[in-house]
């Protein structure tokens, strides 16, 4: 049984103190490929935020089991100033930093890292190429050869495979599956219910608050997704930040 890489405790996460999501109990198992789903709202890339540390929370905490981990954070594409006067090249040895820092030099040893990581996305030969001259999946691509260079134990990818071609998804969905065959966690926030259930064998469902968690085919289901449209629907994005319920129904 795959240990505990990532636990929810009583995790509350908001903006000006109106909560995104709140009172999150739950976990992530290490080494198994893990999707957030949830209706749109439902406080999915917000959570991821907090996981990577770029989100405090209001209340409660995200832990890791082992405190040592990285973590390599993958925003949305719509985030990425493509206009910045950056190579493929250049953008992927920015997956370096980490070890050279902002400004050292690239030895011969970390070239090589470079160039195989831009031959693993199937990007060979664009190294030159602007990043705003490249398309929705090559720039996808590129993002990915970033990330084999972070090297970490833990991948956080917000929809990743959002408005790509079926061939780029296949070619990044076969990266995951290296990151899982090489021991690492991915939690990905994904939409495609059908990719989800045949390439992420857990899932987290949530709407603003824990809805299922566990193996995808027991989440996944028409009773849970209605129970979480339905909680979208009934949630007030003006609330204050509660307090727990008491078990009797009354704030504690």
């Amino acid at each position: 049984m795959n240990a505990i890489a990532i636990g929810f405790e009583d995790l509350t996460l908001g903006y000006d103190r109106h909560p995104a999501v709140h009172h999150l109990s739950g976990r992530i198992l290490a080494g198994v490929p893990t999707a957030v789903v949830g209706p749109n709202g439902a406080g999915k890339s917000t959570l991821l935020k907090a996981v990577a540390g770029l989100l405090k929370p209001l209340s409660g905490r995200v832990r890791f089991a082992d405190r040592r981990r990285s973590v390599a954070y993958l925003p949305q594409i719509s985030e990425i100033d493509t206009h910045f006067p950056l190579t493929v090249y250049d953008f992927v040895a920015m997956g370096l930093w980490a070890r050279v820092g902002a400004f050292g030099g690239i030895g011969a040893g970390a070239a090589a890292e470079v160039a195989g990581a831009i031959e693993a996305v199937g990007l060979a030969g664009f190294e030159t190429r602007p990043i705003g001259t490249l398309s929705g999946g090559q720039m996808q691509r590129t993002r990915f050869a970033r990330l084999i260079l972070q090297n970490a134990d833990t991948l956080l990818l917000d929809e990743p495979f959002n408005a790509l071609d079926r061939a780029t998804t296949e070619d990044l969905l076969d990266l995951v599956d290296r990151w899982r065959d090489e021991g690492r966690t991915v939690v990905a926030v994904l939409h495609d219910l059908d990719l989800v259930r045949a390439r992420f064998p857990e899932t987290l469902l949530i709407a603003r608050e824990l809805v299922a968690a566990g193996p995808t085919a027991a989440v996944v289901t028409e009773a849970n997704l209605t129970a979480a449209r339905r909680m979208i629907e009934a949630f007030d994005v003006h609330a204050g930040v509660c307090a727990r319920p008491a078990p009797g129904g009354v704030a504690a």
